[in-house]
């Protein structure tokens, strides 16, 4: 029971590290947000090359103003990955997925106007998981998928 305490709130933590980050991108605070970016952060990213708008701003080429990252919606998956959902109209959709360790974000992936679905591929002690037992535990909501159709992509983790 003190182990699943522990994980809630690791979970609670670094989705409060997340929306933090977001809250200082939106006041142009680089102070707050180089502490809490890892030094070595790993990027990934997908969607149209204009679409590099987190890049920009987080390396200084384009003030905070450029694009109003406004969350919708944040899921915390296990104890170190927190995935943020938005959308700035009816041609903007976007998905960050941000992952932590020791109170600071190591890893993003970012994908722009794409149909994120997150499953389960974990080594169990008996193995691979089996595809019956491969779970989704996350799937992107668009608010306009009437509209349009946006490309689909899988992430495992």
């Amino acid at each position: 029971m003190e182990e699943i305490n522990r994980n809630d709130e690791q979970e609670i933590q670094n989705q409060a590290i997340v929306n933090a980050l977001y809250k200082s991108l939106a006041a142009g605070d680089t102070k707050t947000i180089a502490g809490i970016l890892a030094p070595d952060l790993e990027w990934w990213f997908h969607g149209p090359q204009s679409c590099h708008h987190m890049m920009r701003m987080l390396t200084g080429e384009a003030p905070h103003t450029e694009f109003p990252f406004e969350p919708r919606s944040f899921t915390t998956i296990d104890d170190h990955i927190v995935i943020v959902e938005g959308y700035e109209g009816a041609n903007v959709y976007w998905v960050h997925v941000w992952a932590l360790k020791d109170g600071l974000i190591t890893r993003f992936r970012e994908y722009f106007n794409t149909w994120l679905t997150v499953k389960e591929l974990r080594v169990r002690p008996t193995g691979w998981a089996g595809k019956e037992k491969r779970s989704t535990v996350w799937r992107s909501q668009p608010r306009d998928l009437f509209r349009r159709t946006l490309p689909g992509l899988m992430l495992a983790i």
